[in-house]
């Protein structure tokens, strides 16, 4: 049996960590928790004290965060080629899109999604400034690079940003510009964002 353990639920942000798993093909065990009292017992909450999936078991190792599970889990299983090289000039384009979506940009859409449109000193003092400025530096992020963040290389953050796109996508949320519908599209080529789908 794998040491591996995902706390999930498939109405979650675990759900990029399950197609990560399978682009890695790579052995885990999945726990699917109710939300709740099932996130919220006491053994639970000695893994996550926030009472939130995903979180990761490796051994004796407890990783939360959906970006920082994939972050572990590409670098863990470098050989498998999710991760760029330790020291590759890839790596830079690598940590800076995985943390801008985990950051500016899941916080725009989580402001937009609750109504909270800030004013012009507002958007000086937040992380993100406004959804339209973090969609356009995404897009020339993804533009500068393509078909993936990394260049030609398909690796973990696309599926943590591909993941996220597509859900917007799914429930209307965002409509794709073309460079984010190409990028799209070269992500659904692969079988496990296929199944994903």
């Amino acid at each position: 049996m794998s040491s591996l353990t995902l706390y999930t639920n498939s109405m979650s942000r675990g759900n990029t960590v399950d197609l990560l798993f399978k682009l890695l093909n790579v052995p885990y065990q999945r726990i699917e928790l109710d939300y709740g009292e099932e996130m919220h017992t006491k053994e639970y909450l000695a893994i996550n004290p926030m009472g939130k999936v995903p979180a990761l078991v490796d051994g004796d190792k407890i990783i939360t965060e959906t970006a920082a599970i994939c972050v572990y889990l590409a670098d863990k299983f470098i050989e498998k080629g999710l991760a760029p090289a330790l020291g590759a000039p890839e790596r830079a384009d690598y940590y800076r899109w995985f943390f801008f979506t985990a950051g500016p940009i899941e916080a725009a859409f989580t402001a937009h999604a609750m109504g909270l449109e800030l004013d012009a000193e507002q958007q000086k003092m937040s992380g993100f400034g406004s959804l339209e400025r973090v969609m356009d530096c995404l897009e020339t992020g993804i533009a500068n690079a393509a078909p993936y963040i990394c260049g030609k290389q398909l690796t973990a953050v696309d599926a943590y940003i591909g993941s996220f796109l597509l859900f917007l996508e799914k429930i209307n949320f965002l409509k794709p510009t073309a460079v984010i519908h190409n990028y799209l599209q070269a992500l659904k080529s692969h079988k496990a964002f296929i199944e994903r789908m």
